[in-house]
C-alpha cells in the first residue's frame, strides 16, 4: 500500500482545514487507518483512526473537534480538523495499519504517507 497525503496549510486559531490520503492498492479495505502528528521536539502522537467498517476513535486533544471518513471504493481517508488551536501545530502523517489496538502506537504502522504541515496563529 502506498499512501499520498495532501491538505494541511496555515490557518489562523478557530479555523478549519481538511487532510486526505489515498492509497494505491487493492487491499485498501483490510487496513485500519489512522492519522498521527508530531510537532517539534515531541515525539510523533496518536490523533484518529479509522476501521474498515468505519469505526472511529480520537485522541482526547482532538475529541469533538476533529472527524475521521474512509471511503473504501475511493481508497481515500479524511481528516477534516475543526476549531483548530496554536496547539494543534504540527506536521500530519497518514499511516495503515492492521493494529487491533484502539490507540495505534506509530511502531504497528505498516505504511505512511508523507507528513504535511498544519500552523494555526493565534
Amino acid at each position: 500500500v502506498q499512501l499520498q497525503a495532501s491538505g494541511g496549510g496555515l490557518v489562523q486559531a478557530g479555523g478549519s482545514l481538511r487532510h486526505s490520503c489515498a492509497a494505491s492498492g487493492r487491499t485498501f479495505s483490510s487496513y485500519v487507518m489512522g492519522w498521527f502528528r508530531q510537532a517539534p521536539g515531541k515525539e510523533r502522537e496518536f490523533v484518529a483512526r479509522i476501521s474498515w467498517s468505519g469505526s472511529t476513535y480520537f485522541a482526547d486533544s482532538v475529541k469533538g473537534r476533529f472527524a475521521i471518513s474512509r471511503d473504501n471504493a475511493k481508497n481515500t481517508v479524511i481528516l477534516q480538523m475543526n476549531r483548530l488551536k496554536p496547539e494543534d501545530t504540527a506536521v500530519y502523517y497518514c499511516a495503515a495499519t492492521t493494529s487491533p489496538r484502539i490507540i495505534i502506537r506509530p511502531d504497528e504502522c505498516e505504511y505512511w504517507g508523507q507528513g504535511t504541515q498544519v500552523t494555526v496563529s493565534s
